[in-house]
Order: C-alpha cells, then structure tokens, then sequence
C-alpha cells in the first residue's frame, strides 16, 4: 500500500516552488523566519548572529557533494547529539534517507539553469504513522565568524545535513527545542519503524560470557536486516551529562552503532596467546571525534600490530571520521543503553521471516485519553485504579492456529513543541493485554486474566515483544494516571495476518430480528479448565513412538464454532472461556464433550471412529447443563 504523506502546516513544496519560479523570487518561509523565535525560547541569540543563504556562505553550493554519508554531520553548538546519532544511522541505508530526502536529485543547485533554484526544499518525517513534508527555505543561522552555527558538514559547499537539521526544528517548534533527547524517538520520526530500548546489565554482562554471546548474537542478526542501533553510557544521579570518562567515551552522549563482527584472527596473534575469535563492534561519535582510547583504538597496541592489509582481510576497516572499533566485551563493561529501531515495512521485525512485512501484518489503531462529557472519561489510567481501568480505549486482536510472537508499540503524540509555552512534557504511558473470551465482540467489564504488561515511562513509545497462545486479546493504552488527556498511536506487528480493531459497544450490536426482543439482563461467562474422566488409548506408530490415538473436542451450542481440538494424555487443559449475553437467566447452557479415537489404516492415514464420553470441570457465573455424548 502507498504511504500516506501530509503537508505540514498545509504547505504543499511543489506549489510554492512553482510560485517562486513564476515571480523569479526566492522563497521566504513565513512560518518559520529568519528571528530569534526560530531560534531559542530561553536564551538570547549569540552576537553577531546572521541568516544567510548557502549562496551566501560559500561559492558554487551542493545539496550534496559525493553522495551521502555520515562524514557529512558534525555536531554544532546545539545539544542534540541524539538527533545527530539517528542521522548518522540513516545516512549509511540509501533506502531509507531517500525517504527523508525526497526528490534528491531534483533538489540539488544547478549550476547550468540557475533559474530553476527558489531557494525552498522539503524533507520528510514520520509522525503518527504518517510520513509530514515540512517545506524551509534555505536561509540558514551563521556565527560571526561566517560558520553555520549549527549541524554542518566537513565539506564547506555540502548543506544536506544543515537543511535536514532546519526542518526537524521547524517540525519541533524551534532549534533549542532539539536540545536534550531521545534517540529512539528520532528512529523513529526517521524510518516510521519500532525502536526497542535495550537497558544493560553491566555487571551480568561482564561476568557472564554467554549472555554476552547472546547480546551480540542479537545485535549482529538486527545489524544484518538493516535495523539502526545507537547506544549510550547513563550518567548515575548526580553525575555530569557528557562528562569525558578516563577511556575518553562520553558519558549521556549517543553513539551510532555502524558494524557488529565476529573475526577469526590469523596465527600471527594465536602465538601470544590469544583467543581465536574476535567479537568486535565498530561505533562513530557523531562530533566527528574518535575518543576510545582503549583496546583496538586507533593507538592501541593491538591496532599498530597489524598490517592495512591484515586489517581489511579481516574487516576491520574504519570508514568516515569518528568511527573506531571496541572489543564487545569492553563495550558491555563501559554502555549501559542501547536502542535497536526495527524498520515495520521490512522482513526485519523478526529476521527468521522471509516474505516482507506489509500493512496489514498486524495492525494500527489510533486514539486519545480523552474527557467526554456524555459518556464515560476515557482517561482510565493504569491497571492500579480499578473503578476507572477498563475505561480506556480497548483494542481487540486474535491469534490463531498455534502460539505467535506479536510487538506491540504504544506511542503518544510529541509534546516538544510545546517547549516554547512552557509544556512539552511526555505523559507516562504503558499498556495492558488482557486475554479475554473466544467469542467476545464488545467492551471488557471485568479484568480476568492478564496475558502482557508494558513498563510505563514518560517516552514517546514503550514497545514490548509477547508470546502469546492462541485466543483473543484486548490490548488497553493507558497514562498512568487518570484524568491525564492526549493522543495515541498503537501499533501490532506479527509474523502472520493479526487484525486490530476497537471496540467501542459495552453490549453486542443486535441483529435485525434481535430488536425486537427484551434485551440481555444476564452476562455469563463459562471458563473450560480441564477434561477428566477421559482414558485416550495410545498407539506405536511407524517410528515406534507412542502417541495419542484420540482427540477431544468440546461444543458449546450457544456458540457458531467448535472449540480448538486437544490432542493430549490424561486430563487435557483447555483454559477457555466463553461469554453468553442471555435474556432469560433460567435457560442452561448445553455443552458437549467428545472424544475422536483414531485408528490407523493400510495407507498409514489415521481415521476417526465412535465418539468416548467424558466430561469437563466447569467454572461458570450461572447454572450450566452438561451433556455427555
């Protein structure tokens, strides 16, 4: 399916470059000029600040020169190495900065027909699942001494990246609006993918090889299907935000994770005793500085020790400025955060998928914690307040065939924007999952069994990965607290087709005929635990394994389908519930237990004989029947 683009602001790029063309004018943006309120909403400029077009600033300006790469961001004096972290990461997959930089080619200064240039260009960000075109026009702040005050490249005619930075700040409100982040969320505005916040335990980590291997396995499977990652050291409380360490990492500074390499090193370093194998990970300081100074830095003892050509046989290249390698393990004893953003329109969620993911591959469905005055709030708050919980918006999905996998992303609308007037702090938010019962097509009234529940934190996006069996589900999006009111986008992603709907009825529609009947005056639920009574043969088969040689099956005739067929020995668990909304509460409910022996015939296909009896364990609000067969 086409992604959906909107303009924001209502600025469509293609008719105001038109414009500017016809009246031979280079475009000035009104929504966003040259002014100290584009700049900060605390502080004041710095002296001497001027706006200058790239024209301005040097001859002969590029969009880019030699294409695209992360050579091409350096941090300037604003304190957004989160954004620039994310950048980093986009710049090294051409699909995905082509998104962000729509119409590249296009775009670039021409030389030859410098009638064609007005002066504007558009970049794209995704935001509450859909992709916003933000127009700017090409004035840019310049210190005193003629430098872009901000982001900048190490080539003086390339202004890709200085653009970039002015349309993100346009989208946020204001540059000082970037400052102070989180990188997940920049991921996230980048790809439209689903970041997932990793925390480390150092000290685990650093006493237990084999949850390092599997950190690592882990991050080299996401770097492989093309997922970004960033890291960070969290400075403990008290401690100074990018303060330089002993080892020159910087602490709460975001570094990009370019490359993660397992090597074999050659015989040459077996002889002094050290081990055959190598788990590397190659990172890159978006301030275009390279500060590890332990092993396998670019002074280290282990790097001068090899040969160029020793070190691009085994990979071990560095690219672009900032960038330097770290043994994995010194790097589970110096970061404590990672952040793994998986792209949702690839085969990368889950890297065992082959086929790509499309919409429809889960679902979407989007919201707010809203305060109604003819109904109830739907500002419920976190699962802590029963008398309000269930009050929140409620999104049903199904699983079925066997267990699946699912990841679920809650994310709230950003709130940075409203920095300048004093707000823009994140809501905590989070989510429940309730399993609920198989045939349930309305609202839930009553918590029954929890199947998921997310962390709550003040983010723009809490992401969780669950296992689930198969059966139907409610995933509730919640703040913590009641009464706190905002918009949300919840996000479902599977290996297989899971639909998301909301459910907004607290009773089922009726059915033409239904209309005119009395409406329902008692909700019963019927909970299947286990069967008993049951002795289900076993048969050798061909391999000489024993196996069952019956299946149960349970009916509930109030219900359009059978329950699921259980294959087991001795007392099979069902765990099953059902819903019934009855009009007249004396009727029972009929249920059916049978039992399907098999027998095997001449061709080796198995085929079902009588039915056994048997009979269930019932759990149930109201009177039930039971009915054996």
């Amino acid at each position: 399916m086409p992604e959906r683009v909107g303009d924001f602001q209502g600025q469509s790029f293609h008719k105001l470059r038109r414009d500017c063309l016809r009246r031979g004018v280079l475009f000035k943006d009104p929504l966003f000029p040259p002014t100290a309120q584009s700049l900060f909403y605390k502080r004041e400029p710095p002296l001497g600040l001027t706006w200058k077009r790239p024209g301005e600033i040097c001859k002969d300006p590029r969009l880019f020169v030699d294409g695209i790469s992360t050579r091409d961001l350096h941090q300037g004096s604003l304190g957004n190495c989160w954004m620039m972290a994310a950048i980093s990461c986009l710049a090294s997959e051409p699909f995905l900065w082509k998104k962000v930089i729509p119409d590249h080619v296009e775009q670039e200064w021409n030389p030859k027909r410098p009638d064609l240039y007005a002066g504007i260009f558009h970049f794209r960000f995704w935001r509450f699942g859909c992709w916003m075109d933000v127009v700017v026009d090409d004035r840019l702040p310049v210190s005193r001494d003629g430098v872009l005050l901000f982001c900048r490249s190490a080539t003086p005619q390339e202004f890709w990246s200085a653009l970039l930075e002015k349309a993100y700040a346009k989208l946020n409100g204001c540059y000082e609006a970037l400052e102070g982040g989180n990188t997940a969320e920049a991921l996230i505005d980048f790809t439209g993918g689903v970041s997932e916040p990793l925390s480390l335990d150092r000290e685990a980590l650093t006493l237990n090889s084999d949850r390092r291997r599997l950190l690592f396995q882990m991050l080299a499977k996401a770097h492989a299907c093309k997922a970004l990652i960033t890291c960070s050291i969290r400075p403990a409380d008290g401690e100074t935000v990018e303060l330089v360490l002993d080892c020159g990492l910087v602490q709460g500074h975001a570094y990009g994770i370019t490359a993660v390499r397992k090597m074999r090193l050659g015989e040459k370093f077996l002889d002094s005793g050290r081990l055959s194998k190598l788990f590397m990970v190659r990172m890159r300081n978006p301030w275009g500085t390279t500060d590890w100074t332990g092993a396998w830095s670019q002074r280290s003892q282990q790097w001068q020790q090899m040969s160029r050509a020793e070190r691009d046989k085994m990979g071990l290249i560095v690219r672009d400025v900032g960038e330097f390698w770290m043994d994995f393990e010194d790097f589970c004893k110096h970061f404590t955060d990672v952040v793994v953003c998986r792209l949702a329109e690839r085969a990368l969620l889950w890297p065992t998928v082959k086929k790509t993911m499309r919409e429809g591959d889960g679902g979407e469905g989007s919201g707010g914690w809203e305060a109604q005055l003819d109904k109830r709030s739907r500002c419920g708050g976190c699962i802590n307040h029963r008398e309000t919980f269930l009050h929140n918006p409620q999104f049903m999905f199904e699983v079925r065939g066997s267990e699946e996998e699912v990841m679920i992303c809650l994310q709230q609308e950003d709130r940075r924007i409203r920095r300048k007037d004093g707000g823009g702090e994140n809501l905590p938010i989070g989510f429940e999952v309730l399993k609920v019962e198989v045939n349930r097509c309305s609202r839930v009234q009553c918590v029954v069994e929890q199947a998921a529940s997310s962390v709550y934190m003040d983010s723009r996006s809490v992401t969780l990965r669950a296992t689930l069996a198969p059966g139907r589900y409610v995933a509730l999006p919640t703040t913590f607290r009641p009464g706190a009111i905002g918009h949300f986008l919840l996000r479902l992603f599977s290996r297989s087709h899971v639909r998301l709907r909301e459910l907004r009825e607290d009773l089922p529609s009726p059915s033409g005929f239904q209309c005119f009947l009395p409406q329902p005056t008692v909700v019963t639920t019927v909970h299947l635990c286990r069967a008993s009574g049951l002795s289900l043969p076993k048969q050798t088969g061909h391999s000489g394994h024993r196996h069952p040689s019956a299946q149960l099956q349970i009916e509930i005739r109030t219900l359009s389908s059978l329950t699921r067929v259980v294959r087991a020995e001795g007392n099979p668990e069902f765990n099953l519930r059902t819903i019934f909304y009855r009009r007249y509460p004396d009727a029972h409910i009929s249920i059916k237990v049978r039992t399907f022996p098999f027998t095997h015939t001449n061709n080796g296909h198995r085929s079902a004989r009588s039915a056994q009896r048997g009979r269930i364990y019932v759990e149930t609000s109201s009177s039930v029947c039971l009915s054996d067969l």
